[in-house]
């Protein structure tokens, strides 16, 4: 029997990145694809819980069933699996985004939301982005590293509770150095919100803001991307900070 892929993102159905990462996993197994209707980026880890929820069948072919959910990528992963799945997932992907989810964008990812819904469903999971934010960005250049990273986990599975972040640096095809397994950058977008008025003379704002990263080191994600390389980054959804728990004993009572 051939591998079941799961595959969301949060860009919406008919993202070119979604196509494009549909294409890859079909070479490796049977496909169902349930993305959000629309695009939903910087969704993170949001569900829908004050509305029901519609999917709509958007194109069925041998091996491939595709969807839309009126949901956030997290309810997609839920719904699929939940309902929409033949049977459980031998593998989840989120993507291909348009635009980075390296650094403290994991944070606001849709994209890495799916992957870290899955992570805690039990499945492997792994998420792409692509460092372009253009609609018609091209993908090309990166499908080589997509396909071998998919082959790998499929093949030699992740550690449990493990999931992957993924990026591509937006380079010429043949212009990619390689995969570094990397840390997080440690960086933060400097957010503002820009007052505008509207043609009813009411005032209304749209945040703005500026990514900085000032990690020197060379082994983290930024680095990597700056440097010509696909960046490899494990996650979990662990969030405790274990080296901090002895160092706030003392406000215990």
């Amino acid at each position: 029997m051939r591998p079941l892929i799961l595959i969301s993102n949060d860009d919406g159905v008919n993202a070119k990145g979604l196509h494009a990462l549909e294409e890859i996993a079909a070479e490796f197994g049977d496909v169902v694809v349930m993305a959000p209707l629309n695009n939903l980026s910087g969704q993170s880890h949001s569900i829908t819980g004050i509305r029901p929820l519609r999917v709509r069948e958007e194109r069925m072919a041998e091996g491939r069933c595709v969807y839309s959910c009126d949901g956030t990528p997290v309810d997609c992963i839920k719904m699929a699996t939940e309902h929409f799945c033949p049977r459980p997932p031998d593998l989840v992907l989120s993507g291909i985004n348009h635009g980075s989810n390296s650094s403290i964008n994991v944070i606001y990812s849709g994209t890495m939301g799916a992957v870290l819904e899955a992570t805690m469903l039990g499945f492997k999971a792994i998420g792409f982005s692509l460092l372009s934010h253009n609609p018609d960005a091209d993908f090309e250049p990166g499908v080589p590293y997509v396909r071998h990273l998919i082959g790998q986990v499929l093949q030699k599975g992740l550690p449990e509770g493990v999931s992957l972040n993924v990026n591509i640096p937006k380079l010429p095809k043949g212009e990619i150095r390689g995969i570094r397994i990397c840390h997080q950058s440690k960086a933060q977008w400097r957010d503002s919100f820009t007052q505008r008025i509207d043609p009813q003379g009411r005032p209304y704002w749209w945040l703005t803001g500026k990514f900085e990263c000032n990690d020197p080191s060379t082994d983290s994600d930024e680095w990597a991307l700056t440097n010509g390389y696909v960046s490899v980054v494990p996650v979990h959804t662990d969030l405790t900070r274990y080296d901090a728990i002895g160092k706030i004993q003392n406000l215990t009572i």
